[in-house]
């Protein structure tokens, strides 16, 4: 098990010593695995379905886990990547472009991270610049020219805070992307695959339907951030992923999402195409749901979606002995 979480030694050990067991290759080794196998499944179901809040952001933040490049490739054919914003230059944190998925003719866009040192520098870690936004905004509104509907990959710890960005008018071209995908008449799914960070998240994340992954999480702000906030401590990342309600079944309770997608056992990492396998059946369904609308219905039903997050009804607390 590369890269193994903490809360994933005791799964580690009885993995090593299944291995070892295998390579002994004797009847004592033999009677023995069979057992250790089932010990270790036990322990693994458990272990999964018990994650806190802290332990799910960190699988969405694994090292392996598949990233966007990753997923079109698993999921779509014929992918033909567009760049630039027509403004000012491309920014290789957001890839998209055309594609085929089945048989239907889309437009997919995404946050990239990269893989290896060099890639993450040059993918500025999955934290866009505005022309990243711009240059997705550009990809919509050419879905829209052309009838195609859009999905969205959002896995970015959010928007670059740098100088540059803040100088090219980073805020201005997240406000612009939530007005251009508000009016969008074509059906737009946005999918959480791993960090869905703030506004750089939600900046192509504004969709008829937004779905996330079992193991994603999706916030304002990341946990040690809103610990370093609150308790002037990082280190309370725990404490604040917790209170801040920032994974799936938290966030569908709340009405933020629609679907949650399975992962494999363990997370996506450990089985991209299972992963990819589950993710495809949802968008499937989803696009299947959305075919057929009308612009003015599609318009209309995000509209709606999104004024209904964060709106709840207040009621009084009865009078003691009514």
């Amino acid at each position: 098990m590369p890269d193994a979480l903490d809360f994933e030694q005791p799964l580690l050990e009885l993995e090593n010593r299944i291995t070892a067991l295998q390579a002994e290759d004797s009847p004592r080794a033999r009677d023995e695995i069979p057992r250790l196998e089932e010990r270790l499944a036990r322990l693994r179901q458990r272990t999964y379905a018990s994650l806190t809040a802290w332990q799910r952001t960190q699988l969405a933040r694994h090292p392996r886990r598949p990233h966007t490049r990753d997923f079109f490739r698993l999921l779509f054919e014929d992918f033909v990547e567009l760049h630039g914003d027509r403004l000012y230059g491309d920014d290789a944190a957001i890839v998209g472009g055309l594609a085929r998925f089945g048989e239907r003719r889309v437009v997919v866009i995404g946050q990239q991270k990269g893989r290896d040192t060099r890639e993450k520098l040059a993918r500025n870690f999955g934290m866009p610049h505005p022309e990243g936004y711009r240059k997705a905004l550009r990809l919509m509104q050419l879905a829209d020219k052309f009838a195609k509907p859009v999905i969205t990959l959002v896995d970015t710890p959010g928007a670059y805070p740098g100088i540059g960005a803040e100088e090219r008018g980073q805020a201005e071209a997240i406000a612009r992307n939530l007005r251009g995908m508000a009016a969008l008449g074509v059906p737009l799914i946005a999918v959480v695959t791993g960090e869905g960070g703030s506004g750089g998240a939600l900046a192509i994340g504004m969709g008829n339907r937004v779905l996330m992954l079992e193991y994603a999480v999706y916030s304002v702000i990341s946990p040690e951030g809103c610990a370093a906030i609150l308790w002037g401590d990082a280190g309370k990342a725990p404490e604040a992923a917790e209170s801040m309600k920032i994974t799936a079944p938290d966030l569908l309770r709340l009405g933020v999402i629609d679907t949650i997608v399975p992962e494999p056992l363990g997370g996506a990492h450990r089985d991209w195409e299972g992963a990819a396998r589950h993710l495809r059946e949802a968008l499937r369904a989803e696009l299947g749901a959305l075919a057929g609308r009308s612009r003015e219905t599609l318009v209309a039903e995000r509209y709606d979606k999104f004024r209904r997050i964060g709106a709840f009804e207040e009621t009084a607390m009865p009078a003691p002995g009514a």
